[in-house]
């Protein structure tokens, strides 16, 4: 095991070649299929404002922000000015308030980087993570949810799962449930969502008694509500419950619309309406989604619409809606099958220091023809050694080029694969090997 003082910290990882061809690997088929969508690639800073990120994600979404202190003169105070993002919807608010006249709407956007959490690290769960986004910004049309849902499942197909769940559920449907139950929303309904969302990780008991014990509910209120949700007709109670609240009424219409609408892509069975998932994030305003998937506690993917995020940053006042992908998990749920590192076309022997140059010119010209060529680096002249590092690199050819080849004129092609070999004219090389890969292919 390595010492501690080389691990990188907690929650974090480094990526070995292996590991970040998986990586990139899903990375490029996430993005040709959010590319096939119609939407556009965008990038912002790994930091922001303070400001800008706190009061966005609840009191205890504020909790996990990496604040970064004050620099300079102001280094001593150990105030925070900046912050590392906490996710990637807060940012495309800011770049829309900023950059909207600049913008053709609907503007649909995909991001892919890290993010930051000040969390407790857990299997699945890191400290710094990539995140890939999908977001329609100006369209209240429920079609737009229906496209961003759409959007992460064909991505989380195409990467290779298949057995995943999709979880529905409206925040206008929530909160004409806590209306119908007594909670005024805008005094402690907010905090009793943070509370609710916690259904997936903590017993039913257990989010009853945070409910009365940090939301002041009383306890008969709490279990109803909590078994409300949770009871294996939580549906149908939800719908009875909510049959005389207009806000209720709304949210239950909009979860049936995007279930309509998504079903010809996903699945009759892969989308469901799922009263007991609420979702923490107080910048969300209607429909509200996740993704679950066998094997990978919590959620794989999540989202759902956040129209008044923008204007609350003093932007334009435009309806968005928006998924992200948690690509860690993903990652953790797929097979496990290496992607193999692309073969070296061709390894540039070096037989002596009089043909050093001469190797950096051939595998110049290889480069300039489009062909991946290496020079051998190592200070063994001998040619068994030499063909054992083009054999583990992979290489489909050797180029030796050594004292009897310099007199001729001519340079040794070695077929990696039978060891047959013949000479070719320096000049003729890319042109060659191209040709001989090209009748391989």
């Amino acid at each position: 095991m390595a010492s501690q003082q080389f691990e990188p910290p907690s929650g974090t990882r480094d990526f070995l070649a292996g590991d970040l061809r998986v990586r990139e690997h899903v990375f490029a088929v996430i993005r040709a299929v959010f590319e096939r969508y119609g939407f556009e690639p965008l990038q912002t800073p790994a930091f922001e404002r303070l400001e800008t990120l706190t009061g966005k994600y609840g009191d205890e979404g504020d909790k996990l922000i990496f604040k970064i202190l004050r620099r300079g003169e102001h280094e001593a105070s150990g105030d925070a000015d900046l912050a590392l993002r906490y996710d990637m919807t807060v940012p495309l608010a800011r770049v829309v308030a900023a950059h909207g006249s600049q913008i053709p709407m609907p503007y649909k956007r995909y991001v892919m980087g890290p993010v930051w959490r000040a969390d407790r690290p857990g299997r699945g769960r890191f400290r710094e993570f990539t995140q890939c986004d999908v977001d329609v910004v100006n369209s209240a049309s429920p079609l737009a949810d229906a496209e961003v849902v759409c959007a992460v499942a064909d991505a989380l197909r195409a990467v290779g799962l298949s057995d995943f769940s999709i979880l529905v559920n409206s925040r206008r449907a929530l909160a004409g449930l806590l209306e119908a139950y007594g909670i005024p929303a805008g005094v402690v309904g907010g905090g009793v969502l943070i509370t609710l969302d916690k259904l997936d990780k903590l017993e039913p008991g257990e989010v009853a008694r945070e409910l009365v014990e940090a939301r002041a509910l009383d306890p008969v209120t709490a279990k109803a509500l909590v078994d409300d949700l949770t009871a294996p007709d939580a549906v149908d109670r939800l719908r009875r419950t909510l049959a005389g609240a207009e806000a209720g009424r709304e949210g239950l219409a909009e979860v049936d619309r995007l279930i309509q609408y998504t079903v010809p892509v996903v699945g009759a069975g892969r989308i469901a309406f799922t009263p007991s998932m609420v979702r923490g994030l107080d910048y969300y305003t209607g429909i509200i989604f996740e993704v679950v998937a066998a094997g990978m506690p919590g959620s794989i993917a999540s989202g759902g619409r956040y129209d008044g995020l923008i204007a609350a940053l003093g932007g334009p006042d435009l309806p968005a809606c928006g998924g992200s992908l948690g690509v860690e998990r993903i990652i953790g749920l797929l097979s496990g099958e290496a992607v193999p590192a692309a073969r070296l076309d061709a390894a540039v022997t070096v037989m002596d220091a009089d043909s050093a140059a001469e190797a950096m010119d051939f595998a110049a010209r290889l480069r300039q023809a489009g062909l991946r060529a290496e020079v051998y680096l190592g200070t063994s002249h001998k040619l068994g050694r030499q063909l054992k590092w083009a054999a583990d690199r992979r290489a489909r050819y050797a180029l030796i080029y050594g004292p009897q080849d310099r007199g001729a004129g001519l340079v040794t092609v070695r077929d990696m694969d039978s060891g047959a070999q013949d000479q070719v004219p320096p000049g003729r090389l890319a042109a060659d090997l191209s040709a001989r890969l090209a009748g391989h292919s």
